[in-house]
């Protein structure tokens, strides 16, 4: 696969997430990485608990040293009320965002079109209580449940760390960019490479970027682009730092032709990598091969 540098260290410019189809237990996701694995990929996005411990399964197994995982930290995990997590507070911090970020209009038109039922969209707002300006300015980094959340991992084979998520949109929708930047801060003094992750793209890019990770995570396609991607391609094209796409091919209706996708990202958007979602060792070999049908990832001959 081709490789790209990020802070001194190499990457695949595609990189596997493995989400079996019909269970994610350890066992099935361990097999999918093998299956990879000998399909020469080296690179593994690791979400969950359970892929961690494939991954390192999957390390012990090959001993091979060269592989690297990538793996996520929520941002709830660092942000506390009154020495209470954040996230238990999630449908007032749910009704305070939507309150502050979506117009009626937008609403509504969110509604009919059934976006605010995906996950990846705000859900209905379950109370109309939301945080006053008080509230939300003691909201204070909690060191010792985000050092937790960090023990699993070590920095030698796992040196990049996704953190964000959805809670990486919600602090920035709340104001609390300071938040996500001792998170960030925190994760380079224990040796980690600190990747910034979010999910709307037109929101999270222009607010994130004073934030200072190694590179920007974000769902890049017609259905997570938050929401017009014509408008987060612009921004893509334009932005400074290294670009990361998440879930390129969402919703499996692009794993056909996944070298029409690619070609997008990486010869028109100029992206640094993709983290691409697997389901079947199927998927696994088309996405492999559409690697060879992209201008910008094949390698460049010698004069």
């Amino acid at each position: 696969l081709p490789t790209v540098t990020l802070e001194g260290k190499h990457l695949a410019r595609i990189i596997l997430s493995i989400k079996p189809l019909l269970s994610s237990g350890l066992q099935e996701i361990l097999s999918l990485m093998r299956k990879a694995y000998e399909m020469d990929a080296w690179c593994f996005d690791l979400p969950t608990i359970k892929h961690h411990q494939s991954f390192k399964e999957l390390m012990s197994f090959t001993e091979d040293e060269t592989l690297i995982g990538l793996p996520h930290i929520a941002a709830e995990e660092g942000a506390s009320l009154s020495g209470i997590p954040l996230h238990r507070f999630e449908a007032k911090v749910n009704a305070t965002i939507t309150k502050n970020l979506f117009s009626p209009d937008l609403i509504k038109r969110l509604k009919e079109m059934g976006a605010w039922r995906r996950p990846y969209f705000f859900p209905i707002p379950e109370t109309s209580e939301v945080f006053t300006q008080k509230e939300i300015d003691r909201i204070s980094f909690d060191s010792s449940r985000f050092d937790r959340a960090l023990s699993p991992f070590q920095p030698g084979d796992m040196p990049f760390l996704l953190i964000g998520e959805r809670y990486g949109d919600w602090l920035l929708g709340l104001g609390r960019m300071d938040l996500l930047k001792e998170m960030v801060s925190r994760t380079k003094e224990k040796g980690f490479i600190p990747i910034l992750s979010g999910q709307w793209a037109t929101f999270f890019l222009p607010k994130a970027k004073s934030v200072d990770a190694a590179a920007y995570a974000i769902p890049i396609n017609k259905k997570r682009s938050f929401f017009d991607l014509s408008h987060a391609s612009d921004l893509i094209k334009k932005f400074d730092k290294p670009v990361i796409s998440l879930d390129p091919l969402a919703g499996k209706g692009l794993l056909a032709k996944p070298d029409e996708a690619f070609s997008f990202l990486f010869d028109e958007l100029k992206i640094y990598l993709a983290i691409a979602e697997v389901s079947s060792e199927g998927e696994m070999e088309r996405i492999l091969k559409s690697v060879e049908k992209i201008s910008s990832l094949r390698p460049r001959r010698k004069a």
